[in-house]
């Protein structure tokens, strides 16, 4: 069962209240949604946001008792203004924006988006995307394997695992996510293959973001965000990886230089121990928040 991360902070620096709209740019198994729509009644609205169609076929705001409060759309949230003005939704006190993966998408998507499971290394969020983490692996250089490794997982060993892969391929496609941990374990020096991250985890999450484009859509979504939010709401971002996290961070940073926002958390707020032991995923979790504000004159 999924379990959504930080769901009390979320509440806390949205600071939901009766009869007020929020947007979930990322629904995924709706639970923070379903603790947003108990605190804004009897007359809130939130508009449901998510690119995977399975999640939101799959979503429990379908059978929820207040789902006539709920607009639940497949679309990316860099598409947050057309949403908007599509399903005409005023007055946006909040936003939140989740940008980690949903337990069905790692367990039961078959998507090839953990090393934990033989799976086919696809990786997409949307099947529209006809860019694939099996093309990426057998077809581009090696070169620009290296610098996605290196760029979007902070890979130290990425020159390695991008010329294991390279050698690997000139005889069979490596086409399975049990294929590719191999790959990346027989790369890597002997005393370098154990430790408490496992090695395949940065090479999984950069070809991941590759696939779908996750920081340049998070680059377009920032600006969007804070121009739909009323003045006076609020943004709150959960992200789970060093390069989301500082995008997030120098965006804030330079909209409070222009007097457009004030920053709520001024460290990245994480999870506590109790949290971090009931649910292990929400390690790694950093919440960023802000309130829009009149600019100055």
């Amino acid at each position: 069962m999924h379990i959504p991360v930080l769901t009390k902070e979320i509440l806390k620096y949205l600071e939901v209240k009766p009869n007020e709209n929020f947007i979930d740019a990322t629904v995924g198994e709706s639970g923070h949604t379903l603790e947003i729509l108990k605190k804004n009644g009897p007359k809130g609205c939130v508009l449901a946001i998510d690119l995977d169609p399975k999640q939101v076929e799959n979503s429990r705001l379908h059978t929820a008792h207040f789902k006539e409060r709920v607009m639940l759309v497949n679309d990316s949230y860099i598409n947050i203004k057309d949403i908007i003005r599509r399903e005409n939704f005023k007055l946006v006190d909040g936003i939140l924006l989740d940008l980690g993966m949903s337990s069905w998408q790692l367990e039961e998507s078959k998507r090839g988006f953990s090393f934990k499971r033989n799976e086919v290394l696809d990786m997409r969020y949307s099947m529209e995307n006809v860019l694939t983490a099996e093309k990426i692996v057998n077809e581009y250089p090696e070169y620009e394997i290296e610098k996605i490794l290196r760029d979007y997982g902070e890979e130290k060993f990425a020159g390695k695992i991008a010329r294991k892969i390279s050698e690997i391929r000139k005889t069979k496609r490596i086409q399975s996510t049990f294929e590719l941990k191999e790959a990346i374990q027989d790369a890597l020096p002997p005393k370098f293959r154990s430790g408490k991250i496992h090695v395949a985890t940065r090479t999984f999450q950069a070809l991941r973001i590759a696939v779908n484009g996750e920081l340049d859509n998070l680059k377009e979504f920032l600006p969007q965000a804070i121009e739909v939010l009323s003045s006076g709401g609020r943004l709150a971002i959960i992200s789970f990886h060093s390069l989301e996290d500082r995008m997030v961070k120098n965006f804030f940073k330079n909209k409070l230089q222009q007097g457009l926002v004030k920053i709520l958390t001024k460290k990245p707020i994480t999870a506590s121990y109790a949290e971090v032991l009931k649910n292990p995923r929400s390690r790694s979790a950093k919440l960023r928040a802000i309130i829009k504000i009149n600019p100055k004159s």
